[in-house]
């Protein structure tokens, strides 16, 4: 599988007041062609500066990360982003919300309203596409973010605990849309998370990375067939491989959600 994405030894140290401090200390990980690949690990092991390097927010103190074997400089459109936070405009409706990101292509106005009312109805949302943030709840403005990082069409997705601050039942329900969209229009996906069994539950491969300084502890390959299932969730074959993540997990020290 040729690597979508790739991390090659890369190393990020921020400086402190006695000297250094090593976020991520050697990274090597490649991301295939419309993979979904899941990261978790403890606390300041890294996930998030490893998400943000691929999206061009951050650079490597050493190292290389790539695109299509293009070193990455900067945010583009090649690249959408999804954090836990929604950061939607509050005075924007649904729509307007997700048209924003296409101001910055060469889409006319029609087009523009075309793509967004696609992206809108991919995450179940077009009866709410003249609704303001507001009279939304955290389940629908969380799909309203992705939505606006699907109508500009990009090859990779980087999400980035984008489920966390979610309920129980609304989590599972996106991880179920999450899927089913994925499975319609396959993108390469990066996907940052501190819940094991949401790690298993979307991913083809899970990483397990251990801290200081941040690292590639394990990957675990998770040998399940797509669609997943309510079904799946519950077999042996599922609680095995979450055991195992977990177990890797738990002994970085981790304060891992079992679930």
């Amino acid at each position: 599988m040729t690597d979508k994405i790739s991390f090659r030894d890369v190393v990020k140290t921020y400086p402190v007041k006695n000297g250094t401090f090593t976020a991520l200390g050697g990274v090597t990980l490649g991301i295939g062609e419309r993979e979904f690949v899941t990261v978790v690990g403890p606390s300041g092991c890294g996930k998030s500066t490893l998400l943000n390097m691929a999206a061009g927010l951050g650079e490597p103190t050493s190292g290389e990360v790539t695109v299509d074997g293009r070193p990455v400089t900067g945010p583009g459109p090649d690249r959408g982003v999804i954090f836990q936070q929604y950061a939607l405009f509050p005075w924007l409706t649904v729509r307007r919300n997700v048209e924003f990101g296409l101001r910055l292509t060469d889409a006319d106005a029609g087009e523009r309203r075309a793509r967004a009312e696609r992206a809108i109805e991919l995450v179940g949302l077009s009866d709410f596409a003249d609704a303001l943030p507001k009279t939304l709840s955290g389940g629908m403005k969380q799909r309203c973010a992705i939505a606006r990082a699907y109508a500009v069409d990009p090859e990779v997705l980087l999400m980035d605990e984008p489920f966390g601050a979610l309920d129980a039942l609304t989590r599972v329900q996106l991880q179920e849309q999450l899927l089913d969209t994925w499975s319609r229009q396959t993108r390469t996906v990066l996907f940052i998370t501190h819940d094991v069994e949401e790690a298993v539950y979307l991913a083809r491969r899970v990483v397990v990375m251990a801290a200081r300084p941040g690292r590639v502890h394990e990957v675990i390959d998770v040998d399940l067939p797509y669609p997943r299932t309510e079904e799946m969730r519950l077999s042996p074959e599922f609680a095995a491989l979450r055991n195992r993540v977990w177990h890797a997990v738990y002994h970085q020290g981790a304060p891992a959600t079992r679930a």
